[in-house]
C-alpha cells in the first residue's frame, strides 16, 4: 500500500515535534493488528511411517510492506517546532486525540483525531473493524478503515483529502495463508481518463528463517503507462533481521540487530537508479527502562546527524520529547519539542 502513496502523492513535509510515530498524509494504523504466527503442529503417530521426524509448519512471513519496518523503527523521526498531543479514551472501543503544532517551516494548526475498535475479536490483541481518522483546521481529512472479512482475508480502505478535494484513495485486499501472504492494492482509479495504480505483493516462507517475495507496480495515466518489478529476500536470525529488495527502480537493503534488551542497531542502504543517488545510514535505539528514557540517533552518508530523546514522567500520563537534526553539507539545523498527555 505504501508504494501507491509514494507514487501518487508528493513527499510530505517534515513532521512537527513530538514522540508520535505518524507523519503527515495517511494516518498510521494503531499497533497490535498483525496476525499471530502459526505455531508448529505436534506430530501424530501413523501406521507405516514415522511422523515424529516430519517438518513443522513454516511460520507466517508477515506482510510485504513490513519487511523493512524492524530496521526503520530504530531510526529517530525528524522533529521541528512545538507539538502538544492530548489523548483521551472515552471507552474500551473509542479514543480521541487533540494535536496542536507550532512550526517555523511548515504550517501551524490543530488536528482532531479519533480511533474506533470494533467488537469482533480475532486474537488476543486484535479486534475489528478498526476506523482511524483525523482532520485539521482547514478541513483536510485522513482516514483508514480496516476489517477482517474472514479468518484469512483482510481489507483496508484509505482516503486522503485536502480541504474539499480528494487527493488519494486506495483499497487493499490481503490474503493470509499458513506460510504466505498475497495482497492487491488499487490506488486512485479514474475510469473517465483511464488512470490508476495497481500493486501486487506476494511473500512466501521458504524455511523457518528465509522468506522470499516480489512486487509488481503498474501505473497508467493519459499518454503514459509502465510497470516496475522488484524482488525481496529476508533472513531472520535469533537476534537479527537482514532484508534486501532489488528492482528496476533501485535497491534497498536493511540490517537490524538487537544487541541486548536495551540496545538495538539498524543499518540501511538505498540506491535510486532514476535519481542516480545512493545513501547509507546507521541508527540506534537505547532504552533505559529504570530511568524511563528512550534515546534514538542516526547519521548518514550525506552528513545528516539527528537524535531524539523521550522521557516518561511516571506515574503521570505525560511524555516529553526532544529532537534535533543537523545537515552539515547544507548548514541547516532544526530542533523540536513535544509533550504527549495520555
Amino acid at each position: 500500500m505504501g508504494s501507491v502513496l509514494a507514487a501518487a502523492s508528493p513527499s510530505p513535509a517534515p513532521a512537527a515535534a513530538g514522540g508520535s510515530q505518524g507523519v503527515q498524509g495517511l494516518v498510521s494504523v494503531p499497533p497490535g493488528f498483525s496476525m499471530p504466527s502459526i505455531s508448529s503442529v505436534p506430530p501424530t503417530s501413523g501406521s507405516g511411517q514415522q511422523t515424529a521426524d516430519a517438518d513443522p509448519l513454516l511460520p507466517h512471513p508477515g506482510t510485504y510492506e513490513e519487511c523493512h519496518r524492524k530496521c526503520k523503527e530504530v531510526y529517530p523521526l525528524q522533529m521541528e517546532g512545538v507539538r502538544l498531543v492530548v489523548n483521551k479514551g472515552l471507552s474500551n472501543h473509542f479514543q480521541v486525540s487533540h494535536t496542536v503544532t507550532l512550526s517555523t517551516l511548515g504550517e501551524s494548526g490543530y488536528r482532531f483525531g479519533s480511533t474506533y475498535v470494533g467488537t469482533k475479536q480475532t486474537g488476543p490483541a486484535e479486534s475489528f473493524p478498526v476506523i482511524v481518522g483525523d482532520m485539521d483546521n482547514t478541513g483536510s481529512l485522513n482516514a483508514q478503515i480496516i476489517h477482517q472479512l474472514t479468518s484469512a482475508v483482510r481489507s483496508k480502505i484509505a482516503i486522503q483529502t485536502q480541504q474539499h478535494k480528494f487527493v488519494n484513495w486506495q483499497c487493499d485486499l490481503e490474503w493470509r495463508g499458513e506460510d504466505f501472504t498475497s495482497a492487491v492494492t488499487l490506488g486512485n482509479p479514474d475510469v473517465t481518463v483511464g488512470s490508476g495504480i495497481l500493486v501486487g505483493h506476494y511473500l512466501q516462507s521458504i524455511t523457518p528463517a528465509l522468506a522470499l517475495g516480489g512486487e509488481v507496480v503498474f501505473h497508467r495515466r493519459p499518454g503514459e503507462e509502465g510497470a516496475v518489478t522488484s524482488l525481496l529476500g529476508r533472513y531472520t536470525g535469533d537476534n537479527y533481521v537482514a532484508t534486501l529488495t532489488v528492482g528496476g527502480a533501485g535497491a534497498h537493503a536493511t540490517y537490524y540487530h538487537k544487541a541486548n534488551d536495551q540496545l538495538q542497531i539498524g543499518v540501511e542502504f538505498e540506491a535510486n537508479t532514476r535519481m542516480q543517488d545512493t545513501t547509507t545510514s546507521i541508527g540506534y535505539q537505547l532504552d533505559v527502562p529504570k530511568a524511563n528514557l528512550l534515546f534514538k540517533g542516526t547519521v548518514d552518508s550525506n552528513w545528516v546527524v539527528g537524535a531524539t530523546l523521550e522521557k516518561k514522567l511516571l506515574p503521570l500520563p505525560l511524555t516529553l520529547a526532544l529532537g534535533a537534526f543537523l545537515n552539515h553539507r547544507k548548514n541547516k539545523f532544526q530542533c523540536g519539542f513535544g509533550v504527549t498527555i495520555g
